[in-house]
């Protein structure tokens, strides 16, 4: 049992597991007001709130326009103690009808959708939390793309500038992760894309890697590997790499593994995944976890939120972009 966590929960994963499928398909917004602390800071790329009031108000916004969300939890990489708190870095996959909502009227279609939620937990509450969508893959299933449908939001009103480290509050969570091998071997490569030495791909990368991408893209390979990284780094040539938070595992029964979130803050001043170069500056938070086996990362999972890129992109450029 953890010190200060309710009986029920027999570690970290089971809590972060059981308070979800309470919150969302068993419809029990009412467990934030013990499951979230009263000034909780929330991040998503399209800005920062404070207070469990807002993290109400979101969940019930997001079950409105998706009221038969089911969530699966794939995993759940996480480090810390009983003294510190504990960090998690939990991705899901969703799957639910849209009834229509933030991304406009109802189209009746099913979508499927990653998250991947990075939550400080300390004593039976949730204090501080980063949280990234793959929205764009919604956009894509519903019959759009991520670029229309930031013109749209931004056409029916909701003009405020997405997430940017200026906006940021710093909470009660400071920690950088861990040290743990798999982490570092991941943080490494990383590091090297962003240094366009994509080369590093065919060098770390198992030949046969399951590669899952924003706007729902499910690949394999190395070329899609390349493919991918190029065309983000291409996009944004000389902007700044950061690892903001980098956790590594090895656990039983499972592959060792790593969740490191990340950002990309710059100019857009190149041809690749976002098109034509406009010259305005962005952030992306980014996350991405990976698996390891005897031929290296055989699965990576990154998301970023597109559509907030381009609502950046859309604020800033000449309106014939």
């Amino acid at each position: 049992m953890m010190k200060g966590f309710d009986e029920q929960y027999s570690d970290l994963p089971d809590y972060i597991l059981k308070c979800t499928a309470q919150i969302w398909e068993g419809r029990d917004i009412a467990s934030l007001d013990w499951h979230y602390a009263d000034d909780i800071f929330i991040r998503t790329p399209s800005g920062f709130s404070r207070g469990n009031e807002a993290g109400k108000s979101n969940t019930m916004a997001t079950l409105a326009e998706f009221p038969d969300r089911q969530l699966f939890g794939e995993d759940v990489i996480w480090c810390g103690n009983d003294e510190q708190g504990f960090l998690s870095s939990h991705r899901i996959v969703s799957s639910a009808t849209h009834r229509g909502g933030a991304f406009g009227p109802a189209t009746g279609k099913r979508v499927v959708f990653r998250t991947v939620a990075d939550t400080f937990c300390r004593e039976n509450r949730i204090w501080d939390e980063w949280l990234i969508r793959d929205n764009a893959a919604i956009a894509v299933q519903i019959g759009t793309n991520p670029k229309d449908m930031a013109r749209s939001i931004i056409a029916r009103g909701d003009d405020g500038f997405p997430f940017t480290p200026e906006s940021n509050v710093v909470g009660l969570y400071t920690g950088s992760g861990n040290d743990n091998e798999w982490g570092q071997r991941h943080a490494s490569i990383l590091q090297r894309v962003m240094n366009a030495e994509f080369s590093i791909i065919p060098q770390e990368y198992d030949r046969a890697c399951h590669l899952s991408f924003p706007r729902g893209e499910d690949v394999h390979g190395w070329a899609e590997a390349d493919k991918f990284w190029v065309g983000v780094r291409s996009a944004f040539p000389a902007a700044e790499f950061k690892i903001e938070h980098q956790i590594g595992r090895v656990d039983d029964l499972l592959s060792p593994r790593s969740a490191i979130r990340w950002s990309l803050t710059g100019c857009h001043e190149g041809w690749g995944r976002f098109g034509a170069p406009t010259g305005v500056n962005v952030h992306i938070m980014g996350v991405s976890h990976a698996e390891f086996g005897p031929k290296g990362l055989r699965r990576e999972i990154t998301l970023f939120d597109e559509i907030e890129i381009w609502k950046q992109i859309l604020l800033q450029a000449p309106a014939d972009c």
